[in-house]
């Protein structure tokens, strides 16, 4: 029985040792760092030539589309056709096929038709 309580003594202190070379041999080099600081890298590129720079691209030419309206242009403004009556700082006031007159902010206009296109597909007609 002594034995047997000795052997059972014994035993955590021959496991302890088996694990320390185990994990020191599991354990990975410490300060390898550059493997993931390389991948936020690769993702940053990834989203800024896949998502914000062509969303710029789009923002400005819907800028530099409202910055040219003028009168006569044909637009669409929240789904509403109507021809620019008057053009002010910040909106527009459009003309609508039945004569009436309503007010939009620039930045509602998804489509410009130039009142020279206007003009030609009138004469077409």
């Amino acid at each position: 029985m002594k034995k047997i309580f000795k052997f059972l003594l014994f035993v955590p202190v021959l496991l302890s040792a088996q694990d320390t070379e185990v994990t020191e041999a599991v354990q990975p080099a410490k300060g390898n760092y550059m493997q993931p600081i390389i991948m936020i890298v690769l993702i940053l590129l990834f989203s800024y030539f896949l998502l914000w720079r062509p969303e710029q691209r789009r923002r400005k030419a819907a800028e530099a589309q409202r910055s040219s309206l003028k009168k006569g242009d044909r637009v669409t403004a929240m789904g509403i056709l109507g021809t620019i009556d008057q053009v002010k700082d910040t909106t527009i006031i459009l003309k609508t096929y039945d004569g009436s007159k309503i007010e939009f902010l620039k930045a509602a206009v998804t489509n410009v038709e130039s009142a020279s296109v206007v003009e030609e597909k009138n004469e077409q007609k």
